[in-house]
């Protein structure tokens, strides 16, 4: 792949990844045992997780997805959220389960959730693949988490930095002088 010498180290393996990925998948289904929830994938970076959880998942699921914007071409939020594309379907008394490649500042999935609660949703729950919790700026509590991660800026697995870099198999920490 174009540019590896600015990867730094690997921080999650691919088989540590498809581990806890399977164990997450138990987790939900039992948690979800005899309802059928709207799973929301937060595009792009959380398109490659949404779809190998789903395959650890045992139940029958609706998918749909938003894509949400707040970091640009920079390594850190704006704490500006844009909602690019919004849901297809009605979340009104359904179970919601959010999933995110990563949460950071907590800003962007506390207005997800507070968004599907304004839309009535019955439940909203979170899955995200990685957690800053030294990042947070806001609270948000997050049921399914993968990993908590130091903070690094990561790339790999669905995550970018500018468009790149998103269909590594690990979890690795970029170069500083890939975006100094």
């Amino acid at each position: 792949m174009e540019h590896t010498n600015l990867i730094k180290a690997t921080l999650v393996s691919e088989q540590q990844i498809k581990q806890r990925i399977a164990e997450l998948g138990k987790q939900i289904t039992a948690d979800y045992k005899g309802r059928r929830p709207i799973v929301i994938g937060v595009l792009k970076g959380a398109w490659i997780y949404l779809a190998d959880l789903l395959r650890e998942v045992d139940l029958d699921v609706d998918v749909d997805f938003m894509s949400v914007s707040s970091y640009g071409s920079g390594t850190s939020t704006s704490g500006t959220i844009t909602i690019v594309k919004d849901l297809s379907v009605d979340v009104t008394g359904r179970d919601v389960l959010i999933v995110e490649d990563i949460v950071d500042s907590g800003l962007t999935l506390a207005r997800l959730k507070d968004l599907m609660r304004d839309r009535n949703a019955k439940s909203v729950e979170i899955s995200t693949l990685l957690s800053k919790p030294s990042r947070r700026k806001v609270e948000v509590d997050v049921k399914y988490i993968g990993f908590e991660i130091p903070d690094e800026f990561v790339i790999g697995y669905g995550l970018d930095f500018d468009e790149k870099y998103r269909t590594l198999r690990d979890i690795c920490v970029l170069a500083e002088e890939a975006y100094k």
